[in-house]
């Protein structure tokens, strides 16, 4: 007899439900099914753009609490949020961005753990090729790594120089760009010799897997929503601790500079209320520019209020003067913060 199929519609109440009330459910009360979904035709683009490449090969695909491939399991899983917009924005609330909100960026991020989902179906990283390349995969992996922004030893494909997080990452991030339509590789990391070799070794490797079965063949879908009983509270509390970092308390000096406590200036706005009124609109620029998460630039920009409150300061510039020089200082102190061991990129 066929396997029977549960047609139930899944429950949709938790629409209604404001954030307070959403953030009390269990990720398997949201009763979230992928094939409903917006990802569907980002999915089959992705799988597209692997037969265009001469790859066979199908990664599932599952919802779970985050991006990733997991180790033993040729398979991506996509987080929960690009599910549904009502949970798209709960996590801009809670993290300040939406990961893979775009179609743009979602895609990016597909061909990142593509690639990982391939190197495990494969392999391929047991092979020398590979090893002389990246590096040895058996390094332990880190919870934090602190970037070189002016390497040109690794592609650059996601934000935070992710490639440079372990070798593992780093094959992803090459065989993403490699797989991208049109990234026009060879002339982009021409003057990379490093980066351009991996490029090459990804091509050359790949033609080796057309027509061929992978080793791994497993289902499995590791931390399926479907079954996991964390409540969302507990798993953004837990995410923002991840992204949190000793925040520097040397930014008084800098903050004097566009702000004063003078009796001059007592007519004019506040510096803490015009910091707050800037707060949305640049932070995704200074994270563009730094591939730092919003989250994090958010702690920075938060104490600079504080201490702004601290000291009495209002605005001692005019109002676009002011703003341009608060762009520019808060990028300085997330760069400074790179450079130091104060501050290293979550993984």
């Amino acid at each position: 007899m066929p396997a029977r199929v549960n047609r139930r519609r899944p429950w949709r109440g938790w629409l209604r439900y404001d954030d307070e009330r959403l953030l009390g459910l269990r990720f398997k009360d949201l009763e979230l099914r992928l094939e409903r979904s917006r990802l569907v035709p980002r999915i089959e683009q992705l799988y597209e753009e692997l037969e265009a490449k001469g790859i066979a090969f199908r990664p599932h695909v599952w919802l779970s609490t985050e991006w990733f491939s997991p180790d033993g399991v040729p398979g991506i899983a996509i987080p929960f949020y690009l599910a549904h917009p009502r949970l798209m924005k709960l996590e801009r609330k809670q993290m300040l961005e939406v990961e893979g909100g775009t179609s743009g960026t979602c895609m990016r991020i597909l061909r990142h753990e593509a690639g990982h989902a391939i190197d495990t179906a494969y392999r391929l990283h047991y092979r020398k090729r590979w090893r002389e390349a990246f590096g040895r995969y058996s390094q332990r992996y880190p919870d934090h790594y602190r970037p070189r922004p002016d390497s040109k030893r690794y592609v650059l494909h996601l934000d935070g120089w992710y490639a440079q997080a372990h070798p593992a990452e780093d094959f992803a991030e090459t065989f993403a760009v490699w797989l991208t339509p049109r990234s026009r590789w060879r002339e982009r990391y021409a003057d990379w010799p490093v980066a351009l070799k991996k490029l090459q070794t990804v091509k050359a490797m790949m033609a080796e897997l057309a027509g061929r079965r992978p080793a791994l063949r497993s289902r499995a879908r590791v931390e399926h929503v479907g079954r996991v009983t964390e409540t969302l509270r507990e798993h953004y509390r837990r995410k923002r601790a991840h992204y949190t970092v000793d925040v520097p308390q040397s930014v008084d000096r800098d903050l004097r500079r566009i702000f004063s406590n003078d009796r001059r200036f007592a007519g004019r706005p506040t510096a803490a209320s015009f910091l707050r009124e800037l707060r949305d609109k640049i932070l995704g620029k200074v994270s563009e520019w730094t591939g730092v998460p919003p989250y994090t630039i958010d702690q920075l920009l938060r104490e600079m209020v504080e201490r702004c409150r601290i000291l009495k300061l209002r605005v001692a510039l005019p109002p676009r003067e002011a703003r341009t020089e608060v762009v520019i200082m808060l990028t300085v102190h997330t760069i400074n913060l790179l450079r130091t061991r104060r501050f290293e990129i979550p993984v």
